[in-house]
C-alpha cells in the first residue's frame, strides 16, 4: 500500500488559507496513485482551544473539502477536524474513502491537559479500527502516543498499521521519535506518524513525520513542508509476527 504523509505549516485558525496550502501541496507532490493520505491533527486550524468557534458537524465544510480530495486523487484520507455534537466538542479524525464517504471517526481519548485541551474538548471513549483494502488500521491522535494501553487494544485486534496524527512540539520531538518506534516494536506493525511544522502563537513544531516498520526501523522521515511517500508491505507484518511470535506470549494483567 502506498501512503502519503502530508506535513505542512498551517496558517493559524484559517481554514480557507489552509485548504489552499494543502491543495497546492497535493498538486505539486502527487504524481502517481496513492492509496492513503494522512494529515496532521486539527488539519485546517492548528491546535486551537477555540473549540466552539471552529467546530463543525461531521458533514461540515472540512469533511466536504477532504471528500473532494479523496475523490479527485482516488485515495483514502485520514484527517483531523474539530467535531461538534450537541454541546460537546471533540478532537476527531475522519477516515474518508476514495468515494468521498466517511468510513470511521475516532475521537481523541487523551486530551492534552498541559494545554488545557481537557477543558475545551470532551474525551473519546473507545479505540477505533478501520479498514483500507486488506489492512486493519488503528487510529490515534498526538498525546495518545504516550499511553501504550490504547495501542495494546489495537494489538489485540492485530492491526497492521497504526496512524498517529499530531501537532507535536519541537521541545519534546525526541519523545515523539522514540515513542513512534516503541509503538511499532511492541505491536509488530507499521506506525505512520504525521506531524506539522512551523509556529503557532505558543509553540514551535519541527515535523519529523515518519513511517516506522514492524521491527522499529525508520523507513522514511522529513522535517520539511512536503508530502513524503512510502510503500508498506502487508507480508512484512505477517513475517515478523510469525518469526518473532511475541504477541502470542502476552499476558495482560
Amino acid at each position: 500500500m502506498e501512503i502519503g504523509l502530508v506535513q505542512y505549516c498551517p496558517s493559524w485558525e484559517n481554514k480557507d488559507e489552509n485548504q489552499k496550502k494543502i491543495t497546492s501541496l497535493l498538486n505539486t507532490f502527487i504524481k502517481d496513485e496513492v492509496n492513503l493520505l494522512i494529515f496532521p491533527e486539527m488539519t485546517l486550524t492548528g491546535f486551537t482551544m477555540s473549540a466552539e468557534k471552529y467546530s463543525e458537524k461531521l458533514s461540515g465544510e472540512s469533511f466536504n473539502y477532504f471528500s473532494n480530495i479523496a475523490q479527485k486523487f482516488k485515495s483514502h484520507i485520514i484527517a483531523g477536524i474539530i467535531e461538534r455534537e450537541d454541546e460537546n466538542f471533540y478532537n476527531t479524525l475522519l477516515h474518508v474513502n476514495e468515494d468521498g464517504n466517511i468510513v470511521k471517526t475516532y475521537r481523541k481519548i487523551h486530551p492534552f491537559s498541559i494545554s488545557s485541551e481537557d477543558k475545551y474538548y470532551t474525551k473519546g471513549k473507545k479505540p477505533v479500527v478501520t479498514k483500507i483494502d486488506n489492512w486493519k488500521v488503528g487510529l490515534s491522535i498526538c498525546y495518545d502516543l504516550r499511553f501504550p494501553e490504547l495501542y495494546r487494544q489495537y494489538c489485540k485486534e492485530k492491526v497492521e498499521l497504526i496512524v498517529v496524527s499530531a501537532n507535536w512540539s519541537e521541545t519534546r520531538i525526541e519523545h515523539w521519535k522514540t515513542l513512534l518506534k516503541a509503538r511499532a516494536i511492541e505491536n509488530q506493525c507499521y506506525v505512520a506518524g504525521v506531524n506539522r511544522i512551523g509556529n503557532d502563537p505558543k509553540l514551535v513544531y519541527s515535523g519529523f513525520s515518519a513511517v516506522i516498520d514492524p521491527m522499529g526501523n525508520e523507513i522514511i522521515s522529513s522535517i520539511n513542508e512536503e508530502i513524503i511517500f512510502c510503500n508498506i508491505n502487508y507480508k512484512i507484518v505477517n513475517d515478523v509476527r510469525t518469526k518473532l511470535p511475541f504477541l502470542t506470549d502476552i499476558t495482560l494483567i
